[in-house]
């Protein structure tokens, strides 16, 4: 199955209201860097930032309690996925 990441993008934005993601020009790699940079905790200070494993847990719950659509939610959770098997 193809992923449209303009549109997951889109609906990831949706997930975070007040942080600014970079242009659409490249919707897939500045969704996985955003995903990323979430699963490292980079948008916290350096003192109060969570491990991996509990900023993983986090993220997809903050997709799972959204009121996006089941398929949109499953395909951020892949990327989730996939991007946390990448860092590990």
């Amino acid at each position: 199955m193809e992923l449209n990441f303009t549109h997951l993008l889109n609906e990831y934005r949706k997930l975070w209201n007040n942080r600014k993601l970079a242009g659409d020009e490249d919707a897939e790699a500045v969704l996985k860097e955003a995903i990323e940079r979430e699963l490292k905790d980079e948008n916290s200070h350096p003192r109060v930032r969570k491990p991996l494993y509990e900023k993983f847990f986090l993220a997809v719950k903050r997709v799972t309690g959204s009121n996006l659509d089941a398929a949109d939610k499953n395909s951020l959770i892949k990327l989730h996925i996939e991007m946390l098997e990448r860092m590990k």
